[in-house]
């Protein structure tokens, strides 16, 4: 009898979920590629007929926007030829960005699932098997088709525009707190929450080298210099992660208003969650004088998403001078 489970095409980035111990490192480090991580995981097999490829070995803060680009050209290649949907494993360190930015391009109705591991695989209660496995699933489950790109972790499934690492080391490390986790797997299928709503439009590939953007954190007593020697580096823009709803000191203020003759600045939050505001404060520093000075807000945005945004958003040609319209369609909760 011919096999009859969908295809899931997995493909391994490097990260904690592939790294096995290395006396000469002192510590773990990437080396199981994707086809050993599949045959790791009890009952693959019965859910999806995988296939695998390995594309990079890396630890995920070393992972470039480069990398990224050819992982997302790998997976339309696979959903091309047949596969129900594509799986990508890599760390955990920055899960919440590459998400982010691989859904800024993703154009497939076919869903991207990202996942990892906060143990290694020979630690007591590893979690990739179950975290591969559970990624499988949502892959080939017809509920997550159209809902772009997920990240799937301790049988939890996060939207990429929601996800977050909200723990450095604990298993349950990924929360959503805006907009809430996609879905849960109870009984070997994942549960959605929410009805899919409307994707905002897929950017255009890039056209250009990856521009500078100089991310920024605003904190005590800050006037903003850091964010000045920035631009005098050559960075095309500045994202500052802004104090409460998207506020900087006097001094920084007014050195925004300088910048922002020079380069795009996008104001986000450094909060943990919320949206910046738009028209509550009025003082210097807040975000009515801010805007006023030339600067843009990140809305619902997290810094680290803004600033990926207005890479890509650059990188795909868009002018420095349109970018503040093409950030304000990606800051609000729904495409308008």
């Amino acid at each position: 009898m011919p096999n009859s489970l969908p295809v899931v095409a997995v493909a391994s980035l490097g990260g904690t979920i592939s790294m096995t111990p290395s006396d000469a490192a002192g510590g773990v480090v990437p080396t199981l590629d994707a086809a050993q991580l599949a045959r790791s995981v009890p009952g693959l097999a019965d859910v999806a007929t995988i296939t695998t490829a390995s594309l990079r070995q890396l630890p995920s803060a070393s992972l470039c926007h480069d990398d990224l680009m050819e992982a997302l050209a790998w997976a339309e290649q696979q959903v091309a030829a047949g596969a129900r949907g594509v799986v990508l494993t890599q760390g955990t360190d920055t899960l919440e960005e590459t998400a982010f930015l691989l859904d800024l391009f993703w154009t497939l109705p076919e869903p991207l699932i990202l996942t990892g591991a906060m143990r290694a695989p020979q630690a007591a209660g590893a979690d990739g098997p179950a975290n591969l496995l559970a990624a499988v699933r949502v892959a080939v489950h017809p509920e997550s088709v159209a809902r772009g790109v997920l990240v799937v972790m301790n049988d939890t499934a996060h939207y990429a525009r929601w996800v977050s690492k909200g723990d450095s080391l604990a298993v349950q490390a990924f929360v959503s707190r805006d907009g809430g986790v996609a879905a849960r797997l109870v009984e070997g299928g994942p549960v959605f929450f929410h009805a899919r709503q409307t994707r905002q439009q897929p950017l255009t590939r890039p056209v250009r080298a990856w521009p500078k953007v100089a991310l920024v954190t605003a904190v005590l007593g800050d006037d903003g210099e850091l964010a000045e020697m920035a631009v005098k580096g050559g960075y095309e823009a500045v994202v500052i992660a802004g104090q409460g709803a998207g506020h900087v000191s006097f001094g920084f203020a007014q050195r925004i208003g300088a910048l922002a003759e020079q380069v795009p600045v996008v104001i986000a939050s450094r909060a943990s969650g919320g949206s910046t505001a738009y028209q509550t404060y009025g003082y210097v520093g807040a975000e009515i004088d801010l805007v006023r000075r030339g600067a843009h807000m990140a809305g619902w945005l997290s810094a680290l998403k803004a600033r990926l945004l207005v890479a890509a958003l650059l990188a795909s040609g868009v002018a420095p001078g349109a970018l503040g319209n093409a950030l304000a369609n990606w800051s609000r909760l729904t495409p308008q």
